[in-house]
């Protein structure tokens, strides 16, 4: 039978929607998944590093007001071309607001972390966001108690930042640095539970991370001259860098993330998160020449190896 123009373009179109096959919902990690996985875990850990860097050129509360601003730019772009609608539920406000001024303090304290401490001390402390998380969750929700294998695994990660904290040898040390690493990584933890807790989980990824950056990008701006000069001594790299924190790390990194999340089990795709410390460390040290004292490597260790162990699935 012949179709007309206009039937066959419908129907090309219905087929275009309808997702692929590797693109379905699975569970379990394939090999595309653990390579994207890896991938973004690399991603996260050499941002580390661009943030460090692009302190250089921008104070780093303004570095981050920055980014927002300029992710809140492209994610609109994105979701214009994508067809995403910006209408979000009145009920989703509060729980919006709540993630996006936890996401303005969270990186706050990051981007000043950074700056007068080691990425890989910053780092170690920041990705330590499971271990909180995990028992924040055996309070709040009553099908995610602790078992034996995730005490064992709170244990070694809890110990791994001890370790972290305890040590002042290491190079550039800081105890500010050290202890606004770990605010950041209770505020990351707050803001899943934030979007657990409340309708924002009932609002689509691109809109969740819309109202994050939204929020928090006139907040960062505006406290921003509190912290000292705006501008230090710019140079193409640090533009490059921000550019990348924009792009790659705040809008479109950040989706892709989401993406991963409704293909795999949240659970096997936190599990790679123990890797991002570790790649952390190894960029500060490679890119850096960054001076890892033993005890920071014994830290990574034992946080990495917490993590793992907190977000393992039980075999049936």
């Amino acid at each position: 039978m012949r179709l007309w123009p206009r039937q066959q373009k419908r129907i090309d179109l219905a087929h275009a929607r309808q997702p692929c096959e590797w693109m379905e919902r699975k569970d379990h990690i394939d090999l595309f998944g653990a390579a994207a996985l890896i991938a973004f875990a690399l991603h996260l850990s050499f941002n580390q590093v661009v943030i460090k860097v692009t302190a250089g050129g921008f104070s780093p509360v303004f570095a981050a007001g920055l980014r927002s601003l300029g992710a809140v730019v492209v994610l609109l772009i994105w979701m214009r071309l994508r067809g995403v609608s910006m209408q979000i539920p009145r009920n989703a406000y509060f729980g919006g607001i709540l993630a996006g001024l936890l996401f303005a303090f969270e990186f706050t304290c990051l981007f000043i972390a950074l700056d007068i401490t080691t990425v890989s001390r910053a780092s170690v402390i920041f990705y330590s966001m499971p271990v909180w998380l995990a028992l924040l969750a055996h309070v709040l929700f009553p099908g995610e108690q602790l078992t034996r294998t995730k005490v064992v695994g709170l244990i070694a990660a809890m110990s791994g930042v001890a370790l972290a904290l305890l040590d002042r040898n290491s190079g550039q040390a800081s105890w500010t640095g050290d202890i606004l690493a770990l605010c950041s990584a209770f505020c990351w933890a707050g803001i899943v539970l934030c979007v657990r807790l409340t309708s924002l989980s009932q609002v689509p990824p691109a809109q969740q991370l819309m109202f994050q950056v939204a929020v928090s990008a006139p907040i960062l701006l505006l406290i921003a001259p509190l912290f000292g000069p705006l501008i230090r001594d710019i140079q193409p790299i640090h533009i490059a860098g921000m550019a990348f924190q924009i792009i790659a790390v705040a809008s479109l990194g950040f989706l892709v993330w989401f993406w991963l999340m409704k293909i795999y089990p949240a659970s096997s795709v936190a599990s790679f998160s123990f890797l991002s410390p570790v790649f952390s460390v190894i960029f500060g040290w490679l890119l850096l020449s960054e001076e890892v004292a033993p005890s920071v490597w014994g830290a990574l260790v034992l946080v990495a190896s917490g993590i793992y162990l907190i977000n393992r699935r039980p075999r049936i």
